[in-house]
């Protein structure tokens, strides 16, 4: 049985998703690769370093991107991009301590940990909407109106808590809950019975 179009757009949209955490995980192994080449021999350090700046600065877009687009299935360790901001230059790293060097390579294989995880749940989900499953991803049209009240306007918004306030206030009135009706009816005037 094929898939309807509905379901080959969520399946479009996974594999989208899937090649987004691919290349930043291709990235994240990149920037490694160059952090630990720094401190060999006869390495040309002023290249990488260069090197070293593209791919930090390739990383911070793509994770924007990824953060973005993945939703609810982002599930990155919050340290991930810490990692990259922290790490101003290459010197400055291998300036560090032996103590720093091992916390930031640590980090690092939390965060490919991370990101793993992250790749694994969302090729799951397109490989079940392959085989025609039902399968939930959030959208930006879904965050937008899951924000700031449904999505509804101020102005309806504030339409719709005077109309309430007001209807409260009939009701109070109507059934005269706590004596208020014949409160105000008596501060008026309108309780009053005309003598005859």
């Amino acid at each position: 049985m094929g898939l309807n179009k509905k379901q080959l757009k969520l399946v479009e949209q996974l594999e989208r998703r899937v090649e987004l955490c691919r290349e930043f995980m291709n990235d994240w192994l990149l920037f490694n690769q160059i952090l630990t080449s720094y401190p060999n021999p006869g390495i040309n350090k002023a290249q990488l370093e260069q090197q070293f700046l593209k791919i930090k600065s390739k990383l911070a877009r793509e994770h924007r991107v990824l953060k973005d687009t993945l939703l609810d299935d982002y599930t990155l360790d919050g340290n991930t991009m810490n990692i990259v901001s922290g790490a101003t230059s290459l010197e400055a790293i291998y300036a560090q301590s032996e103590v720093a060097l091992k916390k930031l390579q640590t980090e690092w294989h939390r965060a490919l940990i991370s990101i793993n995880e992250t790749m694994g749940v969302i090729e799951d989900k397109k490989s079940r909407a392959e085989r025609g499953e039902r399968v939930f991803i959030a959208t930006q049209d879904m965050m937008v109106n899951a924000r700031g009240g449904g999505g509804m306007n101020p102005n309806t918004k504030t339409f719709m808590i005077i109309g309430a306030v007001i209807a409260a206030l009939a009701i109070v009135f109507y059934l005269n809950l706590f004596g208020i009706a014949d409160m105000y009816k008596s501060a008026l005037g309108m309780g009053s019975t005309i003598p005859q």
